[in-house]
């Protein structure tokens, strides 16, 4: 995976020098994940890929599973090897699965709130660089739902896309123009403020989604009555722990929340030799 080898070569350099003067080449010894706090464990998947693009020789073994809610002091799995290449992999096992496990635990969280409601939980694009595609896989161990990886795979016209083309009508008309120009078949979501885009949004049609941005609840009530069904609804801008519960009892299928990926804290986890 590219991802692993340029982390790797951020970390590494032309050598993990502690461990080169350090440790005898030829010793084999063997360490745990120990967790050190409480949540959803994410990126066990992840961390057999990264022992083995350091050194095939390393063996990993599997106590705890992605997903898996876990506490202080239960050991997630354990990895033996040459001992020079366990410490060399240690850092990026671990900043990973403690951002991802971190990622995992709120989503789980936030996912529990929208109980008895039809609301999704959605993650955004509003994850660090280069490493979007480990954020987005913790989201889904936590229960939500990926939106669009990118800027690629699926069109969102928000509001300064809109303003740019002139208009709600312009902007969805300038899409299909594209799409049919290149012939591309990509899903269509349009942002909304009031209930007069609302409105222009059903009026020019032929989109897949319509997105209510920073709407008070009410204002979500009204905007999903006037929708009626005709598009599914996703509900943006500003919502926190304290509100979306709130948010989803509005009618909305699909309520997207950025701070999963851009404002967690990590999930504490040690790899300690034993």
């Amino acid at each position: 995976m590219t991802f692993i080898r340029t982390a790797l070569a951020e970390d590494v350099g032309d050598g993990d020098h502690s461990a080169l003067a350090s440790i005898p080449a030829d010793a084999q010894n063997r360490a745990h994940l120990l967790v050190k706090g409480e949540g959803i464990l994410a990126g066990v998947e992840l961390a057999p890929l990264i022992f083995h693009e350091v050194d095939p020789a390393l063996r990993m073994e599997v106590r705890l599973t992605d997903g898996t809610r876990v506490k202080h002091g239960d050991i997630a799995f354990t990895v033996e090897g040459p001992a020079r290449s366990i410490l060399t992999a240690e850092r990026l096992v671990l900043n990973c699965m403690q951002r991802m496990s971190g990622i995992a635990t709120h989503t789980a969280y936030l996912t529990s709130l929208l109980a008895g409601t039809k609301a999704r939980l959605l993650d955004t694009r509003k994850t660090t660089p280069n490493f979007r595609l480990c954020e987005k896989w913790a989201v889904l161990i936590g229960g939500g739902v990926n939106h669009r990886y990118g800027l690629f795979d699926m069109i969102i016209l928000k509001d300064n896309h809109v303003d740019y083309a002139g208009g709600i009508a312009q902007a969805i008309a300038a899409t299909h123009a594209y799409l049919q120009r290149t012939g591309r078949q990509l899903p269509i979501e349009v942002e909304t403020r009031s209930l007069a885009e609302v409105q222009q949004v059903l009026d020019a049609g032929g989109i897949s989604r319509i997105m209510l941005d920073n709407m008070k609840p009410e204002l979500l009530r009204q905007a999903v009555a006037l929708i009626a069904g005709r598009y599914p609804t996703e509900a943006s801008g500003g919502i926190t722990e304290h509100t979306i519960a709130e948010v989803a009892a509005t009618g909305v299928d699909f309520i997207s929340v950025g701070a999963l990926t851009h404002s967690i804290k990590s999930l504490d986890l040690s790899l300690k030799a034993y």
